[in-house]
């Protein structure tokens, strides 16, 4: 099983298809739906998926349209699980005892926040497309993109405010064409999937949100709950 996890191979048509890039997917779309829903699973499953797509992107030759790694796409599963694992240790601090879902809402950033989040995303843009430059990832613009922008969405997911959503659908927009060019099918296919399930996140969240305004006793997600 490990093996055919590792190496196996799934046909379509003419081509293949890496069981560990569609399987990573997998693990991916699972950890999607349960962030919408606030279970604090999803930052394992996560974890889960973010190390076999790793092994995907930093090889680039699986894709059998580019010869060279992805570095951003496999920096960004790095990024992920370290800011997975902020985002597990956070939403667990939330977590009613014995219950399988974090006992607080989501909510929109302030002001401030935002013009932070705008400043570190053009800062870690900066970074990123001039690393990626430098050691020879396959399209370092987009990638950078991607890498700034994923960064910022996770991040925002573990504070629980509703505008990582909307940074999501921006990355999915530039991800989809970018891996459809490099010849990654399968994630090409989840991030279109993504791009619509973001839309329907944001607006799930945006519920949430207004919900956690209107009832007595809400717990604001930056208040936390004694341990």
């Amino acid at each position: 099983m490990l093996d055919w996890l590792l190496h196996g191979q799934i046909a379509v048509g003419e081509g293949h298809l890496a069981v560990r890039e569609v399987v990573g997917n997998v693990f991916g779309l699972a950890s999607a739906l349960l962030g919408m829903r606030l279970v604090v699973w999803a930052w394992p499953v996560g974890l889960v998926g973010n190390a076999l797509l790793f092994t995907v992107f930093v090889s680039g030759e699986l894709s059998g349209a580019v010869a060279e790694p992805l570095w951003g796409q496999a920096g960004r599963q790095v990024m992920f699980a370290i800011v997975g694992g902020y985002g597990w240790w956070r939403w667990s601090r939330h977590r009613a005892e014995g219950a399988a879902r974090v006992a607080w809402a989501p909510r929109w950033a302030t002001w401030s926040e935002r013009l932070v989040l705008l400043a570190a995303g053009a800062a870690a843009y900066a970074v990123a497309w001039a690393v990626l430059h430098r050691i020879g990832s396959w399209g370092p613009a987009t990638e950078a993109w991607i890498l700034a922008g994923s960064l910022l969405a996770t991040w925002g997911m573990a504070r629980g405010w509703v505008e990582f959503w909307l940074v999501w659908i921006a990355v999915d927009v530039v991800g989809v064409t970018s891996l459809v060019r490099a010849g990654y099918y399968p994630t090409a296919a989840m991030y279109l999937f993504y791009g619509a399930f973001c839309v329907i996140g944001l607006f799930a969240w945006w519920r949430l949100e207004r919900a956690a305004r209107t009832r007595p006793g809400a717990i604001p997600v930056d208040e936390g709950v004694p341990a």
